[in-house]
């Protein structure tokens, strides 16, 4: 389980945009945003940097993750 803190989300469309990115990577991941504190949690058994990147690359870069 990860937990990120992505930018530039707003919406739904972000919301959407982001749990592509990972299920991209991992179709079975479940992902978890809250828009009002910016927050991603992940349950993946994809490796953190690629799901990094993954997000990033779709336009919302990550500022922390743990």
């Amino acid at each position: 389980m990860y937990q990120l803190q992505v930018e530039n989300m707003s919406c739904g469309h972000c919301v959407g945009a982001v749990t592509k990115a990972v299920q991209a990577l991992d179709a079975a991941a479940t992902v978890a945003i809250d828009l009002a504190s910016k927050s991603v949690r992940i349950d993946s058994s994809a490796a953190l940097a690629d799901l990094t990147a993954a997000i990033s690359a779709a336009g919302y870069p990550v500022s922390a993750a743990s």
